[in-house]
């Protein structure tokens, strides 16, 4: 397994880990039981650990791939930049959530907390999304707005016949 394997396996777990803790704050946020958002804050603090560990992957993952013929150097930075952006934002999301999970340890949570991180963890939840999007733009050309895919094997035959 190289570097840019081991970017591709983690980077799943902030991506898909932001849409579950999205889930588990909206079911206390509509019924209203603010307590159950405790275990949501929870992955919320592991999540911004583990998003700092893979966006470390990706430079090593990003040296792996970079001179490859079809990928984008374009498409690399404005993952790279994405990256950042999404991790930082998880990190301080989930030093919030441990920041609160330490006040009201003996406390119940005040409604607003759960309300604020459900409104966290949908643009966190976001940002995720679209850097997994550019991410995946980098390998796979089909996936990419405006440009087509790469040529099947049909059309390479029906172009070497005119010739």
């Amino acid at each position: 397994m190289n570097t840019a394997h081991l970017h591709l396996l983690v980077n799943h777990v902030p991506v898909l880990g932001t849409l579950l803790a999205l889930a588990l704050l909206a079911w206390p946020v509509a019924r209203r039981q603010p307590s159950r958002a405790k275990d949501a804050m929870g992955l919320l603090v592991i999540l911004g650990i583990v998003a700092v560990g893979v966006y470390l992957t990706g430079g090593a993952a990003e040296d792996a791939v970079e001179n490859l013929p079809v990928v984008s150097e374009g498409l690399i930075e404005a993952h790279e930049e994405a990256a950042l952006a999404a991790t930082i934002a998880l990190g301080v999301l989930g030093l919030m959530s441990l920041v609160a999970l330490w006040r009201y340890r003996t406390r119940p949570l005040p409604r607003w907390v759960p309300l604020a991180g459900l409104t966290g963890v949908a643009i966190v939840a976001g940002m995720m999304a679209w850097t997994a999007n550019i991410g995946g733009q980098i390998r796979h050309s089909e996936i990419r707005g405006g440009a087509s895919a790469l040529p099947t094997q049909e059309a390479s035959t029906e172009s070497s016949r005119e010739r």
